[in-house]
């Protein structure tokens, strides 16, 4: 039976940009829970509201209407207890790699000590294959190692939500899948519930414990797949027919929401 209270709440949420021509709605009644420790694949057509959706879950911006929760508390302003990552890593070029990683630490604070600190970015980094980069600049890193270090500056303060808005989506196919398997092992060796954007739907099936397919704009929530992959799930496990089956159905979802085929 699923937990009725799930750490986070995303309850008949509606949202629209204010715009010279009048409000655009991008966001109609949308609807999402995720339980404590999971992870979260959000998909659907391109320009129907799931970077807004991100922002919200952050507290970067309030909804017009609705709420989102956090653990049964109203989302009103942003969390510490929240990591994000981008498409682009935006790494400081001045700083090395491993002061790029501690950078979430200065701006919240922490009771760890300087070597405490030192040895957290560390454990990351050698987690994700960047041991013995920590000292290079981002420029001398290629655009996949650089995804890397942004993954780790993202969950080096522990936060409990992590989101993650098409972080791969500017990746080679090679680099992007590699990026996958990191990711999920970062998952298991931490603890956070996570929220993904993706265009891919590969990605989706293979991260996420359940995938919520969005409307056209303004978005709802059209269609979520609990998907049957387990916690030791592997890339092989895309090529099952079982699978190939749960893709055919979110392509034919998308299609729905792009307005391509009927309901």
């Amino acid at each position: 039976m699923p937990d009725p209270n799930p750490l986070i709440e995303i309850s008949h949420v509606t949202h629209a940009y204010k715009t010279a021509s009048g409000p655009l709605p991008v966001l109609n009644d949308l609807n999402i829970r995720a339980q404590a420790g999971t992870f979260t694949a959000v998909v659907g057509p391109s320009g129907c509201g799931k970077s807004t959706l991100t922002r919200l879950i952050a507290g970067l911006m309030t909804p017009d209407q609705g709420e989102v929760r956090l653990h049964g508390q109203k989302v009103s302003g942003p969390r510490k207890t929240v990591g994000m990552a981008f498409q682009n890593p935006v790494l400081l070029e001045w700083r090395t790699i491993i002061d790029n990683v501690l950078l979430p630490l200065e701006i919240v604070g922490t009771s760890m000590s300087r070597t405490e600190q030192r040895e957290r970015a560390m454990s990351l980094l050698r987690l994700v294959g960047l041991e013995g980069f920590e000292n290079k600049r981002p420029s001398e890193l290629s655009g996949g190692m650089r995804q890397r270090a942004s993954l780790c500056r993202s969950i080096v303060h522990k936060p409990e939500v992590l989101i993650l808005d098409e972080p791969f989506g500017a990746l080679d196919n090679f680099t992007r899948e590699d990026l996958w398997q990191t990711m999920h092992d970062l998952r298991k060796a931490e603890s956070f519930t996570c929220v993904l954007i993706t265009h891919d739907l590969r990605e989706s099936l293979f991260l996420g414990d359940q995938v919520v397919v969005l409307s056209g704009r303004p978005a709802t929530t059209q269609y979520v797949m609990e998907v049957p992959l387990g916690p030791d799930r592997t890339l092989d496990d895309l090529y099952t027919a079982e699978s190939a089956e749960n893709l055919h159905i979110l392509r034919d979802q998308i299609k729905i929401a792009q307005g391509r085929v009927a309901a």
